[in-house]
């Protein structure tokens, strides 16, 4: 469905409470950047590479993945494979958003470039379109501003301590990604799919070439809709 107005009845949300909380979620999101750029350097990526990926891909999940594949020694095209599957669910967004916001064909590309999960949580809580554009271009902003910032701040200070692992700045990544995923299990469907993609992930790891684990992981998805599908 098209906003277009704001539905009758409903009070158009003020323009200070909407900067607020795209402001809080950028400001919260972008700082984990220094995990990124503490774990791309325990993978051994250069800063160049770290901010290079910060900069053109800037979805934290591929990131983190894509970083966390190379740092177990698996196939740089796996890993990349594994990358790209992750990022798919933001086109899924940008054709939600894409008739939210109904942005002027120029700025389309550029808007492009910052549908990721949270300037899409953000925009799709407003309750008009104003307010969703709005929305959407403060997270968006300060989340990538934020975001490449502390991607470098993070790899340059990794390199100055060494080895990430001996001060447990290794597992960093990992936990800032769970932090991130755990508020988006809302149902039991979600949950479902978590749970066995983490049973896949972790039971697989052994015995596949590290970045495998995380592709058939994301099997987890269809397997639990399929059987939600025939139960009901």
């Amino acid at each position: 469905m098209v906003i277009q107005e704001i539905p009758e009845g409903v009070a158009e949300k003020p323009r200070g409470a909407v900067v607020r909380d795209a402001l809080g979620v950028g400001v919260a999101v972008g700082l984990s950047g220094f995990a990124f750029g503490v774990t791309a350097a325990g993978s051994g990526i250069s800063v160049l590479q770290a901010c290079v990926l910060s900069l053109l891909v800037f979805t934290g999940a591929s990131q983190f993945a894509l970083v966390g594949a190379l740092a177990a020694g698996g196939n740089p095209f796996t890993a990349a494979a594994g990358a790209f599957f992750l990022g798919t669910r933001n086109a899924f967004y940008g054709l939600r958003l894409s008739q939210l916001l109904a942005l002027p064909r120029a700025v389309r590309p550029l808007a492009a470039h910052w549908v990721i999960d949270e300037t899409a949580a953000v925009s799709l809580a407003q309750p008009d379109r104003r307010s969703a554009r709005l929305g959407f271009t403060v997270t968006g902003l300060s989340l990538y501003v934020l975001w490449n910032l502390t991607t470098l701040l993070g790899v340059l200070g990794a390199e100055a301590l060494g080895d990430t692992s001996a001060w447990g700045l290794d597992a960093a990544g990992p936990a800032v990604f769970l932090a991130l995923l755990a508020p988006m299990l809302q149902t039991a469907t979600e949950r479902a799919v978590a749970a066995l993609a983490l049973v896949l992930g972790l039971g697989l790891l052994p015995v596949l070439p590290a970045g495998l684990p995380v592709l058939i992981a994301a099997l987890a998805a269809p397997a639990i809709l399929w059987l939600k599908g025939r139960r009901s």
